[in-house]
């Protein structure tokens, strides 16, 4: 985009200055400001990338017949051989590549920047290869072992990796990968509770993994993409690990486990704070953080809404037959270790300050520790003492209802995009649900979605248009 203001301000004061309406003295200024000059240098730095992009491409694509062509009838060593120097030759070749566009960034020239493209290009094709290598040489050596294994081997090299050069793009293709193993290895090592198998540990206590092996590199590679990455596997995880929905689920299983399950994420996500880490001086990711915890909240709300998770028949998934099988079932390991660190986050959030908090902070915290509260003691007074069937669903709704209302206030209050967005889709959501879930007549049905509809675009307008421009989105 800068290159084309440049190529367009350098045409057009071309004619300007043969038309007589600067001088040449302010052509050259203007030249001198917006380095003219290097405009052709940068065209040719692009060419050339270019062309060694085609040539490179090319020279992979014989290499690949070529290994093809003769791939049965080479010796294993051969093989290992090859395939080891291919990764580690791409690897280098990438590392320095994208290491000199890197450097000399720093010192304000366009030009390396297509030199840092191809060289994260080339670690991202070695990352790759890594893979490859893994399956071949388990192919060589006969070595049996399931996809999941694969894709965690994979995974976590290529995490490595991204450890080491402190690369976003390295540690977003770590997560996908590990995830992937995840997924294969879930049906496969969570049928029995008795096996051992590192993947199987894995895949039970992915909570804990996800959070101690990808925040840190968050902080690495200063991404917020992979900081939201961690936190979604973390709570997704966390949830297909203790199942908490429908609550009922749990009739014959510890009562706590569902409260447990809803409450960590939120609770978690809210009181995190960077400087926590010793080496961190700066909040990165805490805004992150308590908007995801926000959006955690109105999903757990809008879950527990529905009247079919209070008073739904009792559905028995897994009946522990003793505790060692409930310390095997559930990532109790997992429960433990992340629930002490919600608690010292919250010690530390509550710690009083040499400057007593406004007025506005502590209401938040007070609406925050409330919402906690209910998640936490509806489902385990519904589980552990006694049925509250409608009332549950009743709850909830009002939460859910008081949360939007929450979110439209402070979009109003902040003019702020996301929050009076969020709120008005919450709200809407809740409203149409009712609607449905209680099997209402077609035409109120009908004329339910008419009047969203129409809240919801009167509104978007009103609101666009009351914005001040440059507001925060």
């Amino acid at each position: 985009m800068l290159d084309n203001f440049q190529q367009k301000l350098q045409r057009e004061a071309k004619i300007w200055r043969d038309e007589g309406l600067i001088s040449a003295s302010q052509y050259q200024n203007l030249a001198d400001r917006y380095r003219f000059n290097n405009l052709e240098a940068a065209a040719r730095d692009r060419f050339g990338v270019m062309v060694i992009s085609l040539g490179g491409v090319l020279l992979c694509l014989g290499i690949i017949t070529f290994v093809a062509a003769n791939w049965e009838i080479w010796s294993r060593e051969v093989k290992f051989i090859l395939m080891i120097s291919l990764f580690i030759s791409t690897s280098i070749i990438g590392f320095y590549t994208w290491k000199e566009g890197k450097s000399r960034n720093n010192q304000q020239q366009k030009q390396p920047q297509n030199k840092r493209i191809v060289g994260e290009g080339l670690l991202i094709l070695s990352s790759f290869i890594l893979g490859a290598n893994i399956l071949l040489m388990a192919q060589i050596f006969n070595i049996n072992g399931s996809a999941a294994e694969l894709f965690f081997a994979w995974g976590f090299g290529v995490l490595v990796m991204a450890y080491s050069l402190s690369l976003t793009s390295l540690g977003l293709m770590a997560i996908i990968l590990s995830q992937i193993g995840y997924w294969v290895g879930r049906e496969n090592f969570l049928v029995s509770v008795d096996d051992w198998n590192w993947v199987g540990l894995v895949v039970r206590h992915m909570p804990l993994l996800s959070w101690l092996l990808f925040v840190p590199l968050a902080y690495f590679c200063r991404s917020r993409w992979i900081f939201a990455l961690a936190a979604l596997v973390f709570a997704g995880t966390l949830q297909l690990s203790l199942n908490p929905l429908p609550l009922l689920n749990f009739a014959n299983m510890a009562p706590w486990v569902a409260s447990f399950a809803l409450a960590l994420p939120p609770a978690l996500f809210w009181s995190y704070d960077d400087l926590l880490f010793p080496t961190v001086n700066y909040r990165l990711f805490q805004p992150l953080a308590r908007d995801l915890a926000l959006i955690f909240f109105g999903l757990v709300f809008y879950a527990l809404s529905f009247r079919e998770q209070w008073v739904g028949s009792t559905f028995n998934n897994f009946v522990p037959s003793n505790s060692n099988n409930l310390f095997m079932s559930l990532p109790i390991i997992d429960l433990g270790i992340l629930s002490g660190l919600t608690v010292l986050q919250w010690l530390s959030l509550l710690r009083l300050r040499n400057n007593p908090p406004r007025r506005e902070v502590i209401f938040t915290l007070v609406v925050v520790t409330t919402y906690l509260g209910f998640i936490i003691i509806t489902p385990f007074w519904h589980l552990a003492i006694t049925r509250i069937d409608e009332l549950g669903s009743f709850i909830f709704n009002v939460l859910l209802a008081f949360l939007a209302s929450g979110l439209i206030r402070e979009g109003l209050k902040l003019n702020n995009r996301s929050n009076f967005w969020g709120g008005m889709l919450l709200l809407t959501m809740q409203i149409i649900s009712r609607a449905i879930e209680y099997d209402t007549d077609r035409l109120f049905q009908s004329l339910v979605f008419v009047i969203c509809g129409s809240a919801l675009i009167s509104a978007g307008l009103w609101f666009e248009r009351r914005l001040p421009s440059g507001s925060k989105s």
